[in-house]
């Protein structure tokens, strides 16, 4: 049985980031070459044991190597993206990002043929078998569990604010559906997903794992699926709230920002701060109107009294960690907003062509 260790959490500052992507003809459109992709051909060398698909043949998911800070970040990001590029190339693919690509029509494509995704399908159902999502997943290294743990409940306020800035995914299944990310709303169609509980400490976390494991609800716990936990096998907190990017910037900035969070909150984890005493029912609710209003969303506070702009938070995240890269975010066209203007103003051909990634 996959379980983790509390040993697992050694290393602070460490960095890993995974990203989703779609597989793509000429014209723009989801295909399946996740086969000769991922099996049929030896990828890059920065690409070795990370590149995998997910659960359709269409997506792909890649993984940094190991970096030991927030510096390395641009460098390896371009360089597994310029690689996925160019090995889809050469077998006569694209590869494109969003949240959730416009033209994909689930019924009409492959599911993965690996044991993991099938028995997936089988346990899940509809659910699952229409999860055409794709995202962004940020690892930051956490030396102790406990306090990887209290990062991950104080990070919940923030991942709507996250997904508010980044959402990219207005279509689903040939329509569109109202939302700015409706990846995530996708998403937390399946079980285990979705703004995690409070846990008290990394044994409290850990007898949780084991107990889901045990009792079949997962086959491991990779299949935890939360938009955020404490990953007790890499140990680091994972953060898997944005929608995936086409564009390498806005990745980058919401790496910096996860980055400097998961720091910044270990430092005040360290000179003892206590718990943020906010419900899950009212973090769902900050999590429902990012992917509802996306840059017109506003929160409720962390204190449960009054409601803020985000653009209000991205001044005070901007101006207290340094994260300048937010304002550009905020101030610019959402990703939703753009799908939006090109399907209206050029069609779904030049719609499809805006994700792919040169």
């Amino acid at each position: 049985m996959d379980l983790g260790s509390p040993d697992a959490f050694d290393r602070m500052g460490t960095l890993g980031v995974e990203e989703e992507f779609f597989v793509v003809d000429e014209s723009g459109r989801p295909t399946s070459g996740t086969d000769t992709l991922v099996y049929g051909s030896d990828p890059p060398e920065i690409l070795e044991g990370r590149l995998d698909h997910e659960l359709f043949k269409f997506t792909l998911e890649t993984q940094t190597p190991l970096m030991e800070g927030l510096d390395e970040a641009a460098d390896r990001i371009t360089a597994v993206r310029e690689a996925l590029v160019g090995h889809a190339a050469d077998h006569g693919f694209r590869i494109a990002a969003a949240g959730l690509h416009p033209a994909a029509r689930w019924r009409e494509l492959e599911h993965a043929e690996k044991e993991r995704y099938r028995a997936q399908l089988e346990r899940i159902q509809y659910p699952q078998h229409r999860n055409t999502t794709a995202g962004l997943h940020v690892h930051v290294g956490v030396d102790d569990g406990d306090k990887a743990v209290w990062i991950a409940n104080e990070l919940r306020w923030y991942l709507p604010v996250m997904l508010a800035l980044s959402a990219n995914s207005p279509f689903w299944n040939g329509f569109d559906t109202g939302l700015q990310s409706a990846r995530a709303k996708i998403f937390e169609g399946l079980p285990n997903t979705g703004m995690p509980t409070h846990f008290d400490d990394l044994g409290n976390y850990l007898r949780f794992e084991r107990r889901m494991a045990e009792s079949n609800a997962i086959n491991d716990r990779g299949e935890l699926w939360y938009d955020v936990r404490p990953h007790t096998g890499h140990g680091s907190v994972e953060v898997r709230t944005p929608d995936a990017q086409a564009d390498v910037e806005r990745t980058l900035t919401f790496v910096e920002y996860v980055y400097e969070l998961v720091m910044d909150l270990a430092a005040r984890y360290e000179d003892g701060a206590g718990d943020t005493d906010i419900r899950r029912e009212l973090l769902d609710e900050n999590k429902w109107r990012a992917m509802r209003y996306g840059h017109d969303a506003s929160f409720i506070t962390p204190d449960c009294e009054s409601t803020v702009d985000l653009g209000d938070v991205v001044e005070q995240e901007a101006d207290r960690l340094g994260v300048t890269g937010l304002r550009d975010l905020y101030d610019g066209e959402s990703g939703a907003a753009r799908q939006r203007r090109i399907l209206d103003e050029s069609g779904l051909d030049a719609l499809c062509e805006a994700l792919v990634i040169a």
